[in-house]
């Protein structure tokens, strides 16, 4: 099996034209693949070399900071029972 088997693929819904105001229309089997409906609210976010726009759901942002929280709460557990449970260990300098 080879290593990008499981790496997430990118799927490309189509194309969009930006109107005169500035506005798109999310390709509609984009809307309903990614379940995106009337009134949901997208964060858009630049590429760090200016070339495109990534739009994600905020409640699918939050889902994953929540995740990424309790995991570094886990971590830091980790870390203080390490340090004071073993000999040698650094000293936490906070």
């Amino acid at each position: 099996m080879d290593a990008n088997d499981n790496m997430p693929k990118f799927k490309v819904y189509g194309s969009m034209v930006v109107s005169p105001r500035g506005q798109v229309v999310i390709p509609a089997n984009a809307r309903k693949e990614l379940n995106i409906g009337s009134g949901d609210t997208l964060l858009a976010c630049g590429t760090p070399h200016g070339e495109g726009l990534l739009l994600l759901k905020v409640d699918a942002v939050e889902r994953i900071l929540s995740v990424m929280s309790e995991q570094l709460d886990t971590i830091g557990k980790l870390v203080k029972d390490y340090r004071s449970g073993v000999k040698g260990a650094p000293e936490d300098e906070t």
